[in-house]
């Protein structure tokens, strides 16, 4: 039951908010913010403020149009108050999280009569490491010799790249630049930029002589004093990793808002995949076993070191020994593949025996090394807490991050190694495993991957049922008008709470869903993609404002070398220059009166906003099913087969759908937008599946041919 003085001041605030604007209220709004405030203010906690019970997630689908940031933050900010809580609001994209920092969050400061501090969290990876820097500009010649893995290793810095370094490390010590990449006038390279940088295990926290000035460390500093925490999903997933509270404050602590929560799954997904290159590793073991001697030299033969290091070398060979092996065996493996072929994906993530044999081999012997250079990292470590030790502190500081980082990446060839060697648990879902060839300055090499086909149980473990409470939304939650298919990826029970707001758009007077008469199904590929073109140059002549959304590459240049040559001046394609740019530049040709052609691929289907006369015509060329042959779909496809299933109903159409209804979201943007969209794929029409995916999207008016 939500307490009555939230209640009293969450519509308090949202009628001060409304009269400021001189809006009148929205029902689906007001339906979100209620729905919202009452389950996560009925969070039930003990003294202490634990959590107590289950009923802390909940969904809310709302359609474009409803003004869902402004309801989730009118109704949680006054909770999580109440509650003590941080808020945590995780977007997908910096599209997003810049709405928030510059126009959402900042309006309703101002007008609702709210009082809070909001701040951006981001990671280290934003932000200057002064030790990196000072060390490029002072040691540059002993760049190579220190390179963390010889696969990896840095080059003699350009000196243009010194100056601009220099150039920095002033900006920076005058107090003009605060050491956040985000706040430079002009971006810099990522080659250039992460030299300067630093990860949590790099990093060697308070024992740094810089940590007092540190720019990582003075943003966190502040986002303790925040009330609200503006993320992205990546940087949730990376400190859920490591435990939680590492980098964002306690899950326990926190109420977490994911925004676009449709990409959390996949994110978690490829977050928790690893994978290792084979000759790549044994250049680093190699260049492990040069730095062992090394640090002998800089630390003078020191006795503390002495005895581990020695573990580490014999460690180090049997691994050698061991990955030679594997080589061998993972080449001929590869053989058996087509010319045409990269990769070599293994059925039901199911791993020959041989290769189990191997990998958990070398899993035993990476396990020996590791609580070695943990030793190691432990030693170096006691000059900086001011310990008694026969190691100088300068030295110390300059290897903790070297042996820190190496320790990492012997870990996660062992985790791979791990992975490859211990079958999935039956009835559980499997893991895909898979094989792909690389080439390269150092030569060919082959890469083993594993993957959670569902982040399911990670997401369980270390999200849900640590978290005091959270909201998942977005304007397409569904798929094909159900929970279901999100509620399984992020292993929330197909009980949570969860609720679908309609957009309050006129969409049956506003906007058509037009399918027209064509002769070849998209199954006939080449055959399809050449009507595709002759439908775009009959009709794109009469069309001003348009986006053509297409599902590859391919298709996508085939259709662009079939366009009537009169088209190409108006045409803007994806992969000719930056998504913001080809939008600005189509804004500017629809205020010149011109017309204008968009062709995009996914990336186009969803975050677009084209408001009014910029766009007037959405079309899809093709239903958006995925890939067939992507490794973690195909894993899973065969479990689901497996256990009596169809995996084309349960995953490929939930999936198509939801990519179906955001491309289709294009259209309509506010209230006063008008237009069509139109679907140059009959499959919608003549296959059973078809009237799942039009029932799913908006209630569009119809013109099918």
């Amino acid at each position: 039951m939500l307490d009555k003085s939230i209640q009293d001041q969450i519509q308090g605030a949202y009628r001060h908010f409304l009269a400021a604007k001189d809006l009148k209220p929205r029902y689906a709004q007001r339906h979100m913010i209620a729905a919202v405030a009452r389950q996560l203010g009925s969070i039930k906690s003990d003294s202490a403020g634990h959590r107590l019970g289950e009923d802390h997630v909940v969904a809310v689908e709302a359609g474009t149009g409803t003004g869902k940031t402004i309801a989730y933050l009118m109704a949680a900010l006054p909770v999580a108050d109440a509650m003590g809580k941080k808020l945590i609001v995780s977007t997908a994209t910096v599209a997003l999280q810049e709405q928030l920092l510059h126009k959402d969050l900042p309006e309703l400061a101002e007008l609702s009569g709210l009082e809070f501090n909001y701040e951006i969290a981001k990671g280290r990876r934003r932000y200057l490491c002064i030790s990196r820097l000072e060390r490029i500009l002072t040691e540059q010649n002993d760049l190579t010799q220190m390179a963390l893995y010889e696969d990896e290793m840095s080059q003699v810095v350009r000196p243009e790249d010194l100056k601009t370094y220099a150039t920095l490390l002033d900006e920076f010590a005058s107090g003009r630049w605060k050491g956040d990449r985000d706040d430079l006038e002009n971006d810099l390279d990522e080659q250039v930029w992460m030299p300067l940088t630093s990860d949590h295990l790099q990093c060697t926290n308070r024992r740094c002589s810089h940590f007092d000035a540190c720019p990582f460390f003075r943003a966190r500093a502040d986002l303790d004093q925040a009330d609200l925490l503006v993320v992205n999903h990546d940087l949730v997933l990376a400190d859920l990793a490591l435990g939680g509270g590492a980098i964002l404050p306690e899950p326990e602590d926190s109420i977490y808002i994911f925004d676009e929560a449709h990409h959390l799954g996949d994110k978690a997904t490829g977050h928790f995949a690893l994978s290792m290159r084979v000759k790549g590793s044994e250049r680093a073991l190699k260049t492990l076993e040069r730095q062992m001697k090394q640090l002998l030299e800089d630390t003078d033969k020191a006795i503390s070191v002495q005895d581990t290091i020695e573990r580490i070398y014999t460690a180090i060979r049997v691994s050698l020994n061991h990955l030679g092996k594997l080589s061998d065996l993972v080449s001929d493996e590869v053989l058996t593949l087509p010319d045409n072929e990269r990769r070599l994906r293994y059925p039901g993530g199911v791993v020959p025996e041989h290769l189990i044999v191997i990998c958990h081999e070398l899993a035993q012997f990476l396990a020996q090394l590791d609580p070695q250079l943990e030793r190691l990292i432990g030693i170096v470590k006691e000059p900086l807490e001011n310990q008694e030790s026969d190691l100088d502190r300068a030295v110390a500081e300059r290897w903790l991050p070297i042996l820190s980082s190496q320790w990492g990446r012997i870990q996660r060839m062992m985790w791979l190694c791990r992975s490859f060697s211990q079958p999935d648990e039956k009835q559980k879902v499997p893991t895909a495993r898979w094989l792909l060839t690389h080439d390269s300055e150092h030569g060919s090499d082959i890469e083993l991957h594993s993957a959670p086909v569902s982040a399911e149980s990670h997401l369980k473990d270390l999200l849900w049922e640590q978290c005091y409470g959270a909201l998942l939304t977005s304007a397409t939650l569904t798929a094909v008008g159900r929970f279901d298919t999100l509620f399984v990826q992020l292993g929330l029970p197909l009980t949570t709470p969860a609720l679908r707001l309609a957009s309050p758009f006129d969409y049956p007077n506003r906007a058509v869903l037009h399918v027209p008469k064509m002769k070849v199904d998209p199954s006939q590929a080449d055959l399809h993609t050449e009507e595709v073109a002759q439908w775009l140059n009959t009709n794109l002549p009469d069309l001003t404002a348009v986006l053509v959304l297409f599902t590859s590459w391919r298709q996508m240049r085939r259709v662009e070398e079939l366009l009537d040559v009169k088209l190409l001046p108006r045409l803007i394609m994806q992969g000719d220059r930056s998504k913001q740019a080809m939008l600005v530049e189509h804004k500017a040709r629809i205020d010149r009166g011109e017309s204008s052609i968009i062709f995009g691929l996914a990336s186009f289907a969803e975050g677009v906003d084209l408001p009014g006369n910029y766009l007037k015509d959405v079309i899809i060329t093709k239903l958006p099913f995925s890939v067939p042959d992507d490794p973690v779909d195909a894993t899973l496809a065969e479990w689901v087969e497996a256990r009596g299933g169809n995996a084309f109903q349960e995953i490929s159409v939930p999936a198509a759908s939801i990519k179906l209804t955001q491309a289709a979201g294009r259209l309509l943007r506010t209230e006063e937008d008008s237009g069509r969209v139109v679907l140059l794929d009959r499959r919608v029409v003549t296959r059973r599946y078809g009237q799942d995916l039009i029932n799913a999207l908006p209630p569009f008016a119809r013109n099918f041919e």
